[in-house]
């Protein structure tokens, strides 16, 4: 099953660099690549939240990078 959580970790991570880049710049990549609107416009405050998740799924790249601590375990 570690497959499935990789692919799962590596859709939450664009997710969240699509948050960041709508939080910085009220632009939707995912929208942009698949056809629609892609301005987005948005408060202050959930931009600022968006900008937070998508810092957040900056730093979940790095869980590709750590050992499984089951692993580590045996």
């Amino acid at each position: 099953m570690e497959w499935l959580s990789r692919i799962a970790l590596a859709l939450v991570i664009v997710g969240a660099i699509n948050w960041l880049l709508v939080g910085l710049f009220q632009w939707d990549l995912v929208t942009a690549l698949f056809g629609g609107q892609t301005f987005r416009p948005a408060s202050g405050l959930s931009r600022f939240i968006y900008a937070l998740v998508g810092l957040s799924g900056l730093y979940a790249i790095t869980f590709f990078f750590k050992e499984n601590a089951a692993v580590r375990e045996k």
